[in-house]
């Protein structure tokens, strides 16, 4: 299966808190989507691996991903090193996506930064031909993505572009609150966290309406580049 579009996140939800609204309404033009969750967030502080695994499920229903699949590796503890590369780009190579989205260079959480470095560097690679891989016994010819970008995250970076994402605002939400685990529940026993509370969703809210408000849209999702992109036409421009 080819895919137009693959996310690569270090978390289960690190997706839909910041670059689901773009996904869907990609999928909605015709494109195929879909994502790879590098761990299974075992590290964090509510739910277990098993319950993100059936919300990521649930989650990629609403999104209504061509493929969601997740590498295992150790949260917390995964290196931006050759094997950790060379596994990614197994599935690059699989999948063949125009178009890798990647967590943010830099941001609270280290896993962030670390994962948007490990995926570009495994974009690299996948494109060398003497690089070998297999998948279920038979090799793989080298892909590399057209274009790597890096969605915004929990601390703020100036964008280098945003994607209109108004008319998908709700279908972003409920992709986020799939996650029950994770999000903001008044019956949960389980501690508290960063996110857990009720204001980190009203967070989420404001960064999507200011991201928006810089292209005069409601809501919007920003992503910064790794080259500088390019038009045909300036009318494709919003």
């Amino acid at each position: 299966m080819k895919l137009d579009i693959l996310a690569i996140a270090a978390h289960p939800d690190d997706i839909e808190l910041a670059c689901s609204g773009t996904l869907a309404s990609h999928r909605d033009k015709g494109y195929s989507v879909g994502i790879l969750d590098l761990t299974q967030g075992e590290m964090g502080t509510r739910g277990t691996p098993e319950i993100r695994l059936q919300e990521s499920d649930a989650s990629a229903k609403i999104l209504g991903l061509s493929a969601r699949e997740n590498l295992g590796f150790k949260d917390i503890y995964f290196q931006d090193d050759l094997d950790h590369q060379v596994a990614i780009a197994r599935v690059i190579r699989k999948y063949q996506p125009e178009i890798v989205l990647a967590n943010a260079v830099e941001d609270r959480h280290p896993d962030h930064g670390k994962g948007g470095s490990l995926a570009s560097h495994a974009c690299f690679i996948s494109g060398l031909r003497k690089l070998e891989t297999e998948l279920d016994g038979v090799s793989q010819e080298p892909w590399r993505p057209k274009f790597v970008y890096h969605y915004i995250q929990n601390q703020y970076l100036e964008p280098d572009l945003v994607v209109d994402v108004s008319d998908y605002w709700e279908i972003k939400k409920e992709s986020i609150l799939a996650f029950k685990s994770q999000f903001h529940d008044p019956n949960s026993n389980e501690p508290e966290s960063f996110i857990s509370s009720p204001e980190f969703l009203d967070f989420i809210e404001a960064r999507s309406r200011e991201l928006g408000h810089k292209i005069n849209v409601k809501f919007g999702e920003g992503f910064t580049v790794e080259r500088v992109a390019g038009v045909k036409d300036l009318f494709d421009l919003i």
